[in-house]
């Protein structure tokens, strides 16, 4: 992950002197946003000498350090023995079926009880994906039948959890953002029939966003907020884009915190939001 920025301080250790409009491009183009990307520019210039590659580095951590929230601190199950609901949101293709049986995984490492939902039920894929997790992570799944309601597989695996005294219920919805309409419909139906059997559920509602995709995954934090509030984020593909900016920009434009990391195609390659051993990773 760290690739964009190391090829950053490479480009600029090798010159003379920096050049301001590249390196203002450079530091957009890593999904900073222009507000950011102004903040470190601003704050090189104010140094009033030759800036050099580390000067860089370290405004940029600074800056970053500044609108990234504290350490996440894992859910715990609930003092009253009803499950702690989890939604994961977000569209196709961002790796958020993946993620809801990665997260199911990371709960059960730390002695928790786990059920799935799989509720994507428009794509007959994800169903059997997340399936295809279940069984190899030994983690139970709740599924309907295809083309079911999603939010009457969230009601059944509701009831499950509850009548089994499962501690962590996490509902991988469908990802369709086609129109604003639906999602709103979906996911507020959703969230209305969790609500009939716990009024306090969901507790947490993620959004999985990819970290390669960057101003998109912008625009979709902001679509499904409007949708459904969100808690937190999911970053996904960080191994793989030397990007990790776009956590910092959705952030600090919308406050809707990275909560959980995906850094790899296995299983385990999942950890929980730490602000310093991101920007180690990022910078």
């Amino acid at each position: 992950m760290a690739g964009f920025f190391k090829s950053l301080l490479n480009k600029i250790t090798n010159r003379a002197e920096v050049d301001w409009d590249d390196l203002e491009a450079d530091l957009i183009s890593s999904d900073l946003g222009i507000g950011l990307t102004t903040s470190i520019i601003d704050e090189l210039r104010e140094l009033g000498r030759e800036v050099s590659g580390e000067d860089v580095v370290e405004v940029t951590r600074s800056q970053l350090s500044k609108r990234l929230p504290d350490n996440f601190l894992p859910p715990t199950p609930r003092a009253d023995g009803k499950p702690f609901v989890i939604l994961v949101v977000g569209v196709n293709g961002t790796g958020k079926t993946t993620s809801s049986a990665k997260l199911g995984l990371w709960l059960v490492k730390r002695k928790r009880t786990v059920i799935l939902a799989a509720a994507d039920t428009f794509r007959a894929a994800a169903v059997e994906q997340l399936q295809r997790w279940g069984q190899r992570l030994n983690l139970p799944v709740v599924t309907g039948n295809t083309n079911a309601d999603p939010s009457s597989v969230c009601f059944h695996a509701h009831q499950k959890a509850i009548a089994e005294k499962t501690q962590f219920l996490i509902c991988d919805t469908a990802g369709r953002i086609h129109t604003r309409h639906n999602l709103m419909e979906e996911l507020g139906k959703i969230r209305r029939t969790l609500a009939k059997q716990d009024d306090t559920a969901p507790h947490l509602t993620l959004l999985v966003v990819d970290a390669t995709t960057g101003s998109n995954a912008l625009n979709q934090a902001k679509e499904f907020h409007k949708a459904s509030p969100l808690d937190g984020l999911i970053v996904t593909k960080l191994d793989g884009s030397g990007k990790g900016g776009i956590a910092v920009t959705i952030h600090d434009q919308l406050g809707i915190p990275p909560r959980f990391l995906g850094t790899g195609e296995e299983p385990e390659a999942f950890a929980i939001f730490e602000k310093t051993a991101f920007l180690q990773e990022i910078l």
